[in-house]
């Protein structure tokens, strides 16, 4: 992985951490400062979490191309990575796995 796709993993994995500390600091603040109701409809918030999301990773989208190349859409698997600016994946913005990994799954279905 080049030292770019590192450090953009590590600044989206720093984003959610951030934005997952300032959720704790504002349910903690309505806490300290809310009413009782308040306070129970936060925890009950807290206590049925709804699903994290992952971010993407290199394999699980190399997985999906690959699985495709076999499958004989070869040509088309190597028009999205050029459409994405890249004529391999490892060079591609983690940030666009999601774009991609979309375009990637419907090849073949239509």
């Amino acid at each position: 992985m080049s030292k770019m796709s590192e450090l953009s993993l590590a600044v989206t994995e720093l984003k959610r951490c951030g934005e997952a500390l300032i959720s704790i600091s504002e349910s903690l603040a309505g806490w300290f400062s809310g009413d009782e109701n308040d306070r129970i409809a936060d925890q009950s918030k807290a206590e049925a979490p709804g699903p994290e999301e992952k971010p993407l990773t290199l394999e699980a989208v190399r997985a999906v191309l690959a699985e495709k190349s076999r499958a004989g859409h070869t040509a088309e698997v190597r028009a999205l990575l050029e459409k994405h600016g890249a004529a391999k994946l490892s060079e591609i913005n983690p940030a666009e796995y999601p774009a991609l990994l979309a375009e990637a799954e419907v090849l073949g279905n239509g």
